[in-house]
């Protein structure tokens, strides 16, 4: 499914014999795109370099697809960029073949010779989007006891609680603390 408006290549006064190739760039004005429940915002759009190729029996299309991002961290909630480039790869054919198998991967050209990009640029940006988005790497998170930003601050809740387990009576170790050693 595309996020973007139709990108509209015609194709027709191009690529009329086989191994002719052309090549196509541009952007595309999007502002932003979800996967799943996670909103993306694209910095200045999406900017693709294609080339179209006549292979005999169809067009090839491949190239790069580029955008800035902005998400929002994984960990600590603050904004995260990171830059994505990714290949496209798609295959149109002129006409139907007769046979065709399960793991085929085309399409069929329409008879005005013209392809729509926003289907595989749209697929191209969502794979190339990290399943966990973070700010930075070694990104600490937020505390989950005080909610502080473990990035920017420091608190005690990890060292208090951990005293707490070992103090308190529910602990398997706890008969143990008042056992002496007297030789």
């Amino acid at each position: 499914m595309a996020f973007t408006d139709p990108v509209r290549i015609e194709l027709a006064d191009h690529l009329e014999n086989p191994g002719d190739s052309w090549q196509v760039a541009g952007t595309v004005p999007v502002s932003s795109y979800e996967v799943g429940e996670k909103e993306f915002a694209l910095d200045d759009g999406l900017s693709y370099d294609v080339v179209f190729t006549h292979t005999g029996d169809g067009v090839l299309l491949s190239g790069m697809v580029r955008a800035e991002v902005t998400g929002t961290c994984d960990r600590c909630l603050d904004p995260a960029h990171f830059t994505i480039a990714s290949e496209i790869q798609e295959y149109y054919l002129f006409r139907e073949p007769e046979e065709t198998g399960e793991d085929d991967d085309f399409e069929v050209l329409p008879e005005d010779r013209v392809v729509d990009l926003a289907e595989p640029l749209s697929d191209a940006v969502v794979m190339d989007t990290p399943f966990v988005v973070l700010c930075q790497p070694d990104c600490k998170g937020l505390c989950p006891h005080c909610g502080a930003n473990l990035n920017r601050e420091t608190c005690d809740c990890a060292a208090r609680a951990e005293e707490e387990r070992v103090m308190s009576d529910d602990n398997p170790f706890a008969a143990l603390k008042n056992l002496t050693f007297d030789e």
